[in-house]
């Protein structure tokens, strides 16, 4: 089984070599990496060339944002199996890779979800975020897995779409609501720690970015003719805040 790993850059120098390293650590083999720059100024792209053996393919060019590069991604993807890292996270360990392939070698599935933990720039974790928890039915009130912890078979892609870039922080929330309650495809939880991330990033900052993704969820489960409460969908961040109290 190959999986095909996708890590979408620009100007990542600070950070994409831990990622890199990551990648070239696992004890896993079949590995395709494919990484997809979109026209770094910085050292970005000497640090991919730095890593030629670990890195299998790769571009640099203008895109259209993160969800396009994504896509550019997966259309050079030739593994069984796709799965992300992004430019400032790594692998939870070097045993990630080899044990997805083994628990989708075992399950006859089309995504595992897994769990992931944050930390903080100085390494600290400071949140485990875990799916055990997690069913489809969830998105329905603004709840989802952890992206980077979905591992998808490829053809998918092909057979559901990719990620649609009308959505400026929501594309991911889209795929996931069309692939796992508009599409049904068969899943299952894996229990597996896949990621280390930076705490941040586009959508987890601010209350104008959660009115954002507020609204980009609304629209997701719109466009895939899910019924929803918007009313739900908002107080989502009240909801988790009393399920960490009630911990």
């Amino acid at each position: 089984m190959k999986i095909s790993i996708i890590t979408v850059c620009y100007n990542s120098e600070k950070t994409i070599e831990k990622t890199f390293l990551s990648v070239k650590n696992q004890s896993y083999k079949h590995i395709e990496y494919i990484v997809v720059d979109g026209g770094s100024t910085d050292g970005t792209l000497d640090l991919i060339k730095k890593y030629k053996d670990t890195v299998t393919n790769w571009v640099s060019e203008a895109d259209n944002g993160l969800y396009d590069a994504m896509n550019k991604g997966i259309q050079m993807a030739t593994g069984d199996l796709v799965g992300i890292v992004n430019s400032d996270d790594t692998f939870f360990n070097n045993q990630v890779l080899e044990n997805i392939a083994t628990f989708h070698l075992q399950n006859d599935i089309d995504a595992s979800v897994g769990n992931i933990v944050q930390h903080n720039e100085f390494g600290k974790i400071v949140r485990k975020y875990s799916a055990k928890q997690w069913f489809p039915e969830k998105l329905k009130i603004g709840f989802m897995p952890a992206h980077p912890a979905i591992f998808f078979k490829r053809e998918l892609f092909a057979k559901y779409g990719v990620y649609q870039l009308d959505f400026k922080i929501g594309a991911d929330y889209e795929l996931i609501t069309r692939f796992f309650l508009k599409e049904k495809i068969i899943w299952k939880y894996s229990g597996i720690t896949t990621h280390a991330m930076l705490i941040g990033g586009v959508s987890s900052s601010g209350f104008s970015s959660y009115k954002l993704i507020t609204k980009e969820i609304a629209k997701a489960l719109n466009r895939n003719n899910i019924e929803f409460s918007y009313t739900k969908v908002f107080l989502r961040g009240f909801w988790k805040l009393i399920g960490f109290l009630k911990r």
